[in-house]
């Protein structure tokens, strides 16, 4: 018997729903039949798709931030790029807030020696106490890994840090970077693998985002000071200009209009907030054991010295 293999990355709405796959024989000829079982695929790529609320155009779905001389966006709006030299850094922000929902966005991050250079990509609600989900690019020397640090502020807080090097060459090709947050659990994820998992746990006293709206922002800054060794290798400014760029872009996430409620309700639109994205499935799990395995070199819960054998509340709590 031959069997069909089925790649889900292509189709990552579908890793949830469960596959039936029938072969059936007549004289000479198999025949292969893919059934895929669900509610009902068509409902599927209605939630996938009516919750959609980007154009795909930088132009319209984002304004510039910081630095306009510093940002190139190409005319049909589908890429953008951030540069980073010794006059300035530069940023784009969203036009739009938003409250749960996925944010995917294909990065291509600076090459060469980037060392001191900071690129983050992340969510921010502004507020005096603010809430953040942060992915943050640290630059590196020429042949060395790169390091991604993950962050979560809540309710004002962080000192959330977790550091993984990635495991690929983030400079060659554009990579997916993504973000699931609702009202369950905060998932940040490289290609669809899952790398880190901040659970709400405020039933017991940990601070979670829930409440704040945030917009979308991006931003190319000197971090000399702390990015790279603890500060000890600085920016040659005759590197650069440093630049990373980004493209195809999805925000499927619900627009903020001032009553969290609506945001908070399970619907088909919302469909963050279903059971089944309460927490990761097996197939995500054993690869996030994997890059914990493998690719994490920090992580806060693990610094007693930094807690004075103190340590946030949720590090003793489940992750799933």
């Amino acid at each position: 018997m031959q069997y069909l293999y089925i790649a889900y990355q292509a189709f990552p709405c579908f890793t949830t729903f469960p596959l039936l796959v029938i072969f059936a024989k007549t004289m000479s000829t198999t025949f292969k039949f893919v059934v895929f079982i669900g509610l009902l695929i068509t409902n599927t790529f209605q939630v996938s798709f009516s919750s959609v609320i980007s154009t795909g155009d930088f132009s319209k779905d984002f304004s510039v931030a910081w630095s306009p001389s510093h940002v190139y966006t190409t005319a049909d709006g589908r890429t953008r790029s951030l540069k980073l030299d010794q006059e300035s850094g530069s940023g784009f922000a969203s036009n739009q807030m938003f409250l749960f929902g996925q944010i995917d966005m294909q990065i291509k991050l600076v090459p060469g020696h980037s060392a001191g250079t900071v690129l983050a990509f992340y969510l921010s609600s502004d507020q005096p106490k603010r809430d953040e989900i942060d992915f943050e690019f640290l630059g590196n020397v020429s042949g060395q890994p790169y390091i991604l640090q993950t962050n979560v502020y809540a309710d004002g807080n962080d000192d959330r840090e977790e550091r993984i090097y990635l495991w690929f060459d983030p400079t060659k090709n554009f990579h997916t970077y993504s973000v699931l947050w609702n009202l369950h659990q905060i998932v940040f994820m490289v290609d669809r693998i899952p790398i880190r998992l901040y659970r709400n746990h405020a039933d017991k006293g940990v601070a979670y985002p829930r409440w704040q709206p945030m917009s979308i922002k991006a931003s190319l800054w000197n971090g000399d000071s702390w990015a790279t060794r603890g500060g000890k290798d600085k920016i040659d400014w005759s590197k650069g200009p440093f630049i990373a760029s980004f493209r195809n872009y999805k925000i499927d996430a619900c627009p903020w209009n001032g009553n969290p409620r609506f945001c908070r309700a399970e619907s088909s639109t919302n469909w963050w907030n279903k059971e089944r994205y309460t927490t990761l499935t097996s197939t995500q799990r054993r690869w996030f054991k994997w890059v914990r395995l493998h690719h994490m070199i920090y992580d806060y819960c693990q610094d007693n010295k930094r807690f004075q054998n103190n340590l946030p509340k949720e590090c003793s709590l489940p992750k799933y």
